[in-house]
């Protein structure tokens, strides 16, 4: 898979790592969105390597936060059990896996940002969207917006969605 395919997946990693590092363990600052207790990042780092990891996803982290938060839709999130994007068999849960373990890199530890009108979440953005244009061997100046969110309009809604959700800031980097 081309790694500009990835796009819905990563904008989610992004999402569920944000508000679980930077809301997650901490009292400081209202989240924008509930993050019940088995469905944070760490229960997907508790999956990577599991043979049924993509349908756990869907099912253990993203359908609780849709019954947790109104605003939130099944649409809004990609399918981590989607053979025609991920694979099937060993090489779903080796692309799952390795896609969790970017995510676990010292450099995209949200925790200790504590600024409650910060902008970390489109560093990250920029961050992933450079690492991603990269491997697919495009320039960071290349990669537009439509093609970091998709041709599709609902996957273009579903990433805004998400991405404010999780920070009032990511307007400049999703519009």
């Amino acid at each position: 898979m081309d790694a500009s395919q990835y796009k819905d997946y990563v904008l989610f990693m992004l999402f569920i790592k944000y508000i679980s590092d930077k809301y997650g363990n901490s009292d400081d600052f209202a989240s924008p969105v509930v993050i019940p207790k088995v469905a944070g990042f760490k229960d997907m780092v508790a999956l990577k390597g599991d043979s049924d990891i993509g349908n756990k996803i869907n099912i253990q982290v993203i359908q609780p936060l849709i019954d947790a938060n109104s605003r939130l839709a099944r649409s809004d999130f990609p399918d981590f059990n989607d053979p025609n994007k991920l694979g099937e068999g060993q090489a779903k849960v080796e692309r799952l896996s390795n896609l969790i373990a970017i995510f676990q890199k010292p450099e995209l530890d949200f925790s200790k940002n504590r600024a409650e009108h910060d902008n970390i979440l489109g560093d990250a953005y920029e961050y992933l969207m450079r690492h991603f244009a990269s491997e697919s061997g495009k320039s960071r100046a290349s990669t537009s917006s439509q093609d970091v969110l998709g041709d599709g309009a609902n996957n273009t809604i579903a990433s805004h969605t998400i991405l404010r959700l999780a920070s009032p800031h990511m307007s400049a980097y999703v519009s």
